[in-house]
């Protein structure tokens, strides 16, 4: 959610933003609703003023035994004025925040403009590429050829973008998430949750996922969503909460199962791990005051860069530009691994920053220190997420950068310990 008293100081710029993200300008259309609203909000404030006047004197004549109905007649048109006046700037309010509710958050300045990923900017490289002495295979090329992966049964259980993983296969996944828990965990502070996957339709707008994504998410009957991410439940433990400065950073961790109907992914990856409706991800929430927030995002990312360093798969990071930029991110940096079979780079992990964004949706606040011994009101905290990685498709990312020819796959030496000392599997 937006601070409307930004838009207030500086429409323009407001706008200027939206536009970086493709979008019409809103501003002149949200200051009308606040200047009416405003309006009838001072009309309204003048009504109760009269209102309440009138009632001392009709409170004076009935001590004076006096007649009162001509301003009690006066009292009750006052009150239904002031009610049609409420009923008007409430329904105006509610039409701001709508408007509010559907706009991306402001872009940091330093977020390159551009229409998609294709202008997405490339800041570094890690690692090296494997040079194979055969053509690579494909992850899923590698997992039906060892059995260990079942596209065909999943299917008959559940429909199309379903995997079954066993045997070995299955242990590795396993593996990978839990040295990533065990990592962010034991080297990073980051402190582990276990959290529900199913929330309420409340978390899911704090976190920006509503209403702006409902197509993409999964909802029970009774109105209980499955969990896209674990950022939802780990970001939404903050609502309404005001907690102090020295209790910050909050740094929380979880592996979950996240849920995704992918609309609008008709066609692509429709083979494999990478894009699924049911998949796990190791997520890292972290909670800061806004001026500590920037470094919070640099140190989540290399968190994240560490676990790929630890597993030895190359990868780049990637700014994204405004027309890439996530709805509720300020800041985004993606880190892509190489995928040998696809011969192509593939996002594993996003890292956000949506400064107050969120935090205004859920009203989580902090109290700064005092100033020469003054208490200072509550302020908005910063909250940012990200993967710390998608265990599928660090799987995927093992899988093809360690495969041998005959179609086994090695086990990256970090893992040996979670393999029972395996080396190599399929």
């Amino acid at each position: 959610m937006h601070d409307f008293r930004a838009l207030r100081s500086d429409p323009v710029a407001f706008d200027n933003d939206l536009a970086r993200r493709g979008l019409s300008a809103v501003s002149q259309t949200l200051l009308s609703y606040d200047e009416e609203r405003r309006s009838y909000l001072n009309e309204l404030h003048q009504k109760q003023a009269d209102r309440n006047n009138i009632s001392k004197q009709i409170g004076q004549l009935k001590r004076n035994k006096e007649n009162s109905s001509v301003l009690e007649a006066q009292a009750i048109r006052l009150r239904q004025e002031i009610d049609s006046l409420q009923t008007r700037a409430d329904k105006l309010d509610q039409q701001i925040f709508e408007v509010l509710a559907s706009l991306p958050n402001r872009l940091a300045v330093e977020v390159p403009t551009g229409k998609d990923e294709t202008e997405n900017v490339v800041v570094h490289y890690w690692g090296k590429i494997r040079e194979f002495g055969f053509t690579p295979l494909q992850h899923f090329e590698l997992g039906e050829k060892s059995g260990l992966m079942d596209f065909n049964a999943a299917t008959k259980l559940a429909g199309a973008r379903f995997s079954i993983l066993r045997g070995a296969l299955a242990r590795l996944d396993r593996a990978l998430g839990q040295f990533m828990l065990d990592f962010h965990t034991t080297e990073h502070d980051y402190e582990e949750y276990v959290v529900p996957l199913l929330v309420n339709e409340q978390t899911m707008f704090n976190t920006d996922k509503l209403p702006k994504f409902g197509d993409q998410s999964f909802c029970t009957k009774d109105d209980r969503w499955l969990i896209p991410t674990a950022e939802v439940p780990l970001t939404g433990i903050q609502a309404g909460e005001i907690i102090n400065y020295d209790q910050l950073p909050v740094r929380r961790t979880a592996l979950t199962a996240c849920f995704r109907s992918e609309a609008g992914a008709a066609g692509r990856d429709t083979r494999g791990l990478i894009r699924q409706h049911q998949f796990y991800k190791v997520e890292m929430v972290s909670v800061t005051a806004p001026e500590e927030s920037e470094k919070e995002h640099e140190r989540m990312t290399r968190c994240a860069e560490m676990v790929l360093e630890k597993l030895e798969l190359p990868y780049r990071r990637v700014l994204l530009c405004s027309g890439d930029t996530g709805f509720g991110a300020a800041k985004t940096w993606d880190l892509e691994v190489w995928l040998p079979g696809q011969q192509a780079w593939r996002e594993i992990s996003s890292c956000s920053n949506t400064r107050d964004f969120q935090a205004r949706r859920m009203n989580a606040r902090y109290r700064p220190q005092p100033e020469e011994g003054r208490k200072t009101p509550p302020v908005f905290l910063h909250t940012l997420n990200g993967s710390g990685v998608a265990v599928g498709r660090a799987l995927v990312a093992v899988m093809e950068n360690y495969q041998n020819e005959d179609g086994s796959i090695s086990i990256p030496e970090v893992l040996r310990s979670y393999m029972g000392g395996i080396e190599k599997i399929g």
